[in-house]
């Protein structure tokens, strides 16, 4: 019964106009009210009682008002919205094409909701076969001739099947839409993980990589007793560990998940610098010219795969508006993480974007990571 009840006053009035303007249509097909006003009330009045319960269902459960107002289906052969004259001999000219009465439009309203709303088939199919039975019938009792079959076929198609079909299709586009919209949220979930992925192995994974560098320098520091020196160590081993721990992290975190910008970062090149240097980090900078965007990405990746994979080595960061370089010499310690992170595929995708280009790999003695920016107007070339 909940389904029966209107959500608002509005679906109340359009549904009480709706059977008002049914009634005054089957009104129009029944006995003159003023000549035969018995056989009036007893054939129009039922009708409106059954176009009030197709009304009330109709909302809810279409294919209950359909059924409801087969008895009002196109069933008289003297009028259509087509007139055919066929050549052939065996058929009377003025065959009708479509039969047509004044309820006609109210069953196709409620065939096309049918195939809107309903989600299974075989309902509507076996209320179909019912009504192409019903229409048979009609047929035979009138003659069964070829163009009664004509006249009764495009009736039925018209008025029921291609409604439904209708619905059905706007039905099936409307759940692609939906899909489509569903999908693309899902991306962008997907992609919103990859940027705090990234932000996470390039934030935590930096920060981890100084703090390994400064356990460095207090194991190699003089005038520590033998329990500091061990003590130095086991916190640059849990640093590293953490740092693997994180990449596995990032990896769950960025499984399936498009390439995405990360969210600027405020902090500048030369403060990242300043910050690797006071941790213990043996690095210059050379700065010249404005900054390209990707500066503290790149430099901030460099810096961190030099304190993970070198730890000691001296750096030299050169930073211009086209160029970006982080080179590292060879390491005076054990490398405090395992070759493989994410945080140089993510940057090699950004700088891909940016239309640039991305080199990494032994350069001498030592490693070096090279950006290459375009100038003005050589990305849209």
């Amino acid at each position: 019964m909940n389904r029966l009840r209107r959500a608002g006053r509005r679906e109340v009035v359009y549904d009480v106009l709706l059977w008002v303007l049914i009634c005054v249509f089957v009104a129009a097909m029944g006995p003159d009210p003023f000549l035969d006003p018995a056989a009036f009330w007893a054939m129009t009045g039922a009708k409106w009682g059954l176009a009030a319960v197709a009304v009330l269902v109709g909302r809810p459960y279409p294919l209950a008002a359909v059924a409801l107002l087969v008895p009002l289906g196109p069933w008289q052969f003297d009028t259509g919205l087509a007139t055919w004259t066929p050549d052939w001999t065996a058929l009377r000219p003025g065959l009708k094409i479509f039969p047509f009465v004044v309820t006609s439009p109210f069953i196709i309203w409620y065939a096309y909701l049918t195939g809107r709303r309903l989600g299974a088939l075989w309902p509507a199919a076996a209320l179909f076969c019912l009504i192409t039975a019903v229409g048979a019938l009609v047929v035979l009792a009138q003659g069964a001739s070829t163009e009664l079959w004509i006249t009764m076929g495009s009736g039925l198609l018209f008025t029921y099947l291609l409604p439904y079909l209708l619905g059905l299709l706007r039905r099936r586009l409307l759940e692609q839409r939906r899909q489509t919209r569903l999908s693309t949220e899902a991306q962008a979930r997907l992609r919103e993980r990859a940027r705090i992925a990234r932000d996470m192995h390039d934030g935590l994974g930096h920060d981890l990589a100084l703090i390994a560098v400064r356990a460095a320098g207090l194991e190699l520091a003089p005038g520590l007793g033998p329990e500091q020196v061990k003590a130095a160590g086991e916190l640059r081993v849990a640093a590293a560990d953490a740092t693997e721990r994180l990449r596995q992290i990032i990896g769950l975190l960025r499984e399936d998940a498009d390439a995405a910008p990360l969210s600027p970062v405020d902090e500048d090149v030369a403060e990242l610098v300043e910050r690797a240097r006071s941790s213990g980090l043996a690095i210059t900078l050379d700065l010249t010219g404005p900054v390209p965007e990707l500066a503290h990405a790149v430099v901030q990746e460099g810096i961190t795969n030099a304190a993970k994979h070198a730890p000691g080595a001296p750096v030299t960061v050169t930073v211009s508006p086209h160029l970006i370089r982080v080179r590292n010499g060879p390491g005076r310690a054990r490398p405090t993480a395992l070759p493989g992170g994410l945080g140089l595929a993510g940057l090699r995708e950004r700088v891909r974007l940016a239309g640039g280009t991305l080199t990494a790999g032994p350069a001498g003695d030592g490693y070096e990571l090279t950006v290459e920016l375009p100038r003005a107007g050589e990305r849209d070339r």
